[in-house]
């Protein structure tokens, strides 16, 4: 398939891409493309406490709380691990001591446009409050979990999910 044509259908706090595109056999077909930018994510563990750093926080898609690696979006200009650095010190309140790249990954590549650049992140000094934003509306909650309490947690966001199984597998 190609893209033949493209068009910004909407464009509020996300984007909506319009799309035509043309298959093999010639015929041109439409379809939507989710286009919010790119992100970062990190599974942050703290190695003074000895505990793994999440967020807790209201998602609209999931139309409840959910428990994830610290994430945000990429700002214009900005490197994927200057976004992880500051996501990290504005939710939680850490300076990365050592940081290694998981993947970068499409959460969704039938519909979205969306990248994820999935890290792990050693920690050792809060050096602010974190909790998020107030002018980005961000209403979490930190949650410091062992490595024997997060092994009974029931993650169902993914790309927290890829971390952990990562770090299971890499960080025994």
């Amino acid at each position: 398939m190609q893209i033949v044509h493209r068009e910004r259908a909407y464009d509020g706090h996300f984007k909506l891409n319009k799309l035509t595109v043309k298959t093999q056999q010639g015929e041109e077909l439409p379809r939507e493309q989710f286009a919010p930018g790119h992100a970062v994510a990190a599974l942050v563990f703290d190695t003074q406490q000895q505990q793994y750093v999440f967020t807790r926080q209201f998602r609209v898609g999931a139309e409840r709380e959910l428990l994830e690696i610290a994430a945000g979006m990429i700002d214009q200009g900005e490197s994927p691990e200057a976004a992880v650095r500051r996501e990290i010190h504005e939710e939680l309140g850490y300076d990365i001591d050592q940081l290694t790249a998981i993947v970068t990954m499409w959460p969704s590549p039938g519909t979205s446009a969306e990248t994820i650049a999935v890290y792990y992140a050693e920690v050792s000094r809060q050096t602010g409050p974190g909790g998020g934003l107030a002018e980005e509306h961000e209403q979490l909650e930190i949650i410091h979990l062992t490595r024997e309490q997060l092994a009974e947690e029931k993650i169902q966001d993914a790309k927290t999910m890829l971390a952990v199984q990562w770090a299971q597998l890499h960080k025994p």
